[in-house]
């Protein structure tokens, strides 16, 4: 698989993968190492996994677990390969995104290729509640119909969670003070306002 046709998310991902595998002492970068990494970035995989039904908390609990269990030899270079179970999985990700007409492969069809997948990340995701439908619903979903034609495609599409307030989800869960019921607190604020242009 050619790496320059990977979304700059998803190298992200594989460079911080790397990052695991050699901090743990592990020879090989496996399936676990990825899902992990891409599990953990910054504004990444978290809303899109919540949005189809998986429990990203189990999911980390689940893939952690399997990485305890994963052999440390450590190399003293601190060199790791791409184990042949991610070799795999890579090609997977590659065969879907070729499916679908994209031009880059982005980070959440590697989600999908591990429903696939026979070792632990497989069980981790099945655990978790991953089903192929609602998580190929959920990027359908959060997409919105692009298709991946850029190396930055992931990261412009969530430029709006990036740089605004979603009000409605913050009321849902109960984190916006409510401005029902507070009707002096807003006629004393309106006072204050009013007296202060005055002058």
């Amino acid at each position: 698989m050619r790496m320059d046709k990977l979304t700059s998310r998803f190298q992200q991902g594989l460079n911080e993968a790397q990052s695991l595998a050699v901090g743990r002492d592990h020879s090989a970068i496996e399936p676990v190492h990825l899902a992990l990494a891409l599990l953990e970035q910054e504004g990444g995989m978290r809303p899109l996994l919540e949005q189809a039904g998986i429990k990203p908390d189990l999911l980390r609990s689940k893939l952690n677990t399997a990485m305890e269990r994963l052999p440390k030899v450590g190399s003293p270079d601190g060199n790791v390969t791409v184990s042949p179970d991610l070799n795999r999985l890579l090609n997977l990700t590659d065969k879907a995104a070729q499916t679908r007409g994209e031009q880059f492969i982005s980070s959440e069809l590697f989600f999908v290729a591990g429903l696939d997948d026979q070792g632990p990340f497989g069980e981790a995701l099945k655990a978790a509640g991953a089903r192929r439908e609602s998580l190929e619903k959920a990027i359908t979903a959060v997409r919105g119909g692009a298709k991946m034609d850029n190396a930055n495609a992931e990261e412009n599409r969530q430029a709006l969670d990036k740089y605004t307030t979603d009000l409605t989800a913050r009321a849902r869960s109960g984190k916006l003070d409510p401005v029902i019921g507070r009707d002096e607190e807003i006629r004393r604020a309106i006072q204050i306002l009013a007296r202060r242009t005055k002058n």
